[in-house]
């Protein structure tokens, strides 16, 4: 039923997205079948890598001069592991099903966040020690060397920041515009200033562009930003092309289906389709204390003058702000 259930989803949202990855590890195995099958090299360092297993792969670190950032990290940064650039607590937290139990329950109770989590655009091969340690910090500037040999990327663990290499900060940054515009999700106008600036310093290489066309070819559509039909400009007015706000499936719904499924979905209740952000975190400057727009009772109980606005719970834990302990 859930797997008839995100089918239908799809289709609404787009009739070409027949092809479309619905769960994250179908996703990765597409990326690994549709897109990488040619390109082993990872994003952030462009190291080369050898796939193995249903998706998963080998990092060959000597081939960019990779050094782990500690020895008990040598096994992870030999692992191929799949990042999203945009980390998918940034589109999950503001989802009810995030505050009820994390990621692990979105995936087996929402198909919104499915779909969004399986977003192509957003999935690039890396290697695993830096998909841990970049974790969900904001990308900046980060005034440090870099802690892993040739592999240009820092991590500033206390500040919550990461700096990748320049040969991919313009990627970085239409994939930020693309799935903020499609979701509908909020950015700080700190984080968008300095995305602008690697966006036009930094153009499509003949790469990315390859990449997101073999993408659209899956997905149904492109990442506006890399082609230039669209351009992000501050405070961006966002598309909402994968929003849908509220869906009613009809009575019965026929599609291709696996002989041991169903045929029909009848009498389905209807599912609340909200923006993968609901509204800005709002943090009280007084008792550094931040509120969630799901899950915080408080959130519009601070008061106008202590009111400060987050694009993410990282800026706000970065400006020194802890959640509310009544938030759920």
């Amino acid at each position: 039923m859930k797997r008839l259930f995100v089918l239908f989803l799809i289709a609404i949202l787009s009739p070409s997205y027949a092809d479309s990855p619905t769960e994250f590890d179908d996703a990765k195995v597409i990326a690994k079948e549709s897109i990488y099958h040619d390109k082993h090299q990872t994003f952030y360092c462009g190291c080369d890598f050898q796939f193995t297993g249903k998706s998963g792969g080998r990092i060959e670190l000597e081939s960019c001069g990779y050094k782990p950032r500690s020895a008990g990290n040598l096994n992870r940064a030999e692992r191929l592991e799949w990042e999203h650039v945009v980390p998918a607590s940034n589109f999950g937290k503001a989802r009810q099903c995030w505050q009820n139990g994390g990621r692990e329950n979105c995936q087996s109770t929402d198909p919104v966040f499915n779909v969004m989590e399986s977003n192509l655009h957003n999935l690039v091969p890396e290697i695993g020690e830096l998909n841990g340690d970049r974790s969900n910090y904001n990308y900046g500037i980060v005034q440090k060397d870099a802690d892993y040999g040739a592999c240009n990327f820092k991590v500033d663990f206390k500040g919550r920041t990461a700096e990748p290499d320049d040969s991919v900060k313009g990627a970085v940054a239409r994939i930020y515009f693309y799935m903020h515009d499609r979701y509908d999700m909020r950015m700080s106008p700190q984080q968008q200033r300095l995305l602008m600036v690697w966006a036009e310093k930094y153009p499509p290489s003949a790469w990315e562009i390859e990449r997101d066309k073999r993408i659209a070819k899956v997905m149904g559509h492109n990442n506006a930003f890399v082609t230039g039909e669209r351009k992000w400009t501050l405070n961006h007015k966002n598309s909402k092309d994968g929003v849908v706000a509220e869906l009613k499936e009809p009575k019965q719904v026929k599609t291709k289906l696996a002989a041991n499924e169903p045929k029909a979905i009848t009498n389905t209740p209807k599912i609340v389709l909200a923006s993968a952000s609901t509204g800005a975190i709002i943090g009280n400057s007084n008792s550094k204390i931040y509120h969630l727009p799901v899950g915080c009772p408080s959130y519009d109980k601070v008061s106008p003058q202590n009111r400060v606005e987050f694009g993410s719970e990282s800026e706000a834990e970065s400006a020194g702000y802890r959640i509310a302990k009544n938030c759920k």
